[in-house]
């Protein structure tokens, strides 16, 4: 057994694992953390198969960003986790009949693969020799493709920019900063004098 084939099966079993655990995980905490490492094992994957751009895509935005997002969210989070996993269990009849048809899916599609002739060619075309699969990743987003990936940018502004209108509330119970008030005062009415007499308050 060569050392790609090794790797291979330690990332893929170590993938499975993770994955595995964290759904079964009982503390959320720890589900987040197998979870970090079903990311890793599939960044490794990733390497084997020379996508090291996309590898390191999922490492630097998944495990670094949105998984510590995650973990902060669920370490500061007061949720009452047991009142949860009691709703879940109602619905694990359900989740396991989704299970065993996307497994059947899975099994169908793996077993009618088959790997098209020119393949490796459209392949080599994408990413010519000499040069990496992230300066074609390159050249591709930022050449053939530059208006889509524009506009793509543009899609998630105004998509992000909806999701705050939509979840922005003006509540009148609490007191903001008014900076302007602020800046317009007159000093002269900004401060009151009170001659406070002993043994008196005010």
């Amino acid at each position: 057994m060569t050392i790609a084939a090794l790797a291979f099966y330690l990332f893929a079993i170590s993938a499975l694992i993770g994955g595995l655990f964290t759904v079964i995980s009982r503390n959320p905490v720890h589900s987040v953390l197998w979870l970090i490492l079903s990311f890793i094992s599939s960044a490794g994957l990733f390497v084997l198969l020379g996508a090291e751009f996309v590898a390191m895509l999922l490492i630097i935005v998944y495990v670094g960003a949105v998984m510590v997002l995650f973990l902060f969210v669920v370490m500061m989070l007061d949720v009452d986790f047991a009142e949860l996993k009691a709703e879940m269990a109602k619905y694990l009849p359900l989740a396991l009949l989704i299970g065993v048809i996307i497994m059947m899916q899975l099994g169908m599609a793996y077993g009618a693969w088959e790997s098209a002739d020119g393949a490796m060619a459209a392949r080599g075309a994408v990413a010519p020799d000499g040069v990496t699969n992230t300066a074609a990743i390159g050249l591709l987003l930022y050449d053939k493709y530059f208006l889509l990936f524009q506009l793509a940018g543009l899609i998630l502004l105004v998509a992000m920019m909806g999701a705050i209108m939509l979840t922005l509330r003006h509540r009148t119970d609490i007191k903001r900063q008014n900076v302007l008030q602020q800046m317009w005062r007159d000093p002269a009415k900004a401060m009151e004098l009170k001659d406070v007499k002993p043994g008196q308050g005010l």
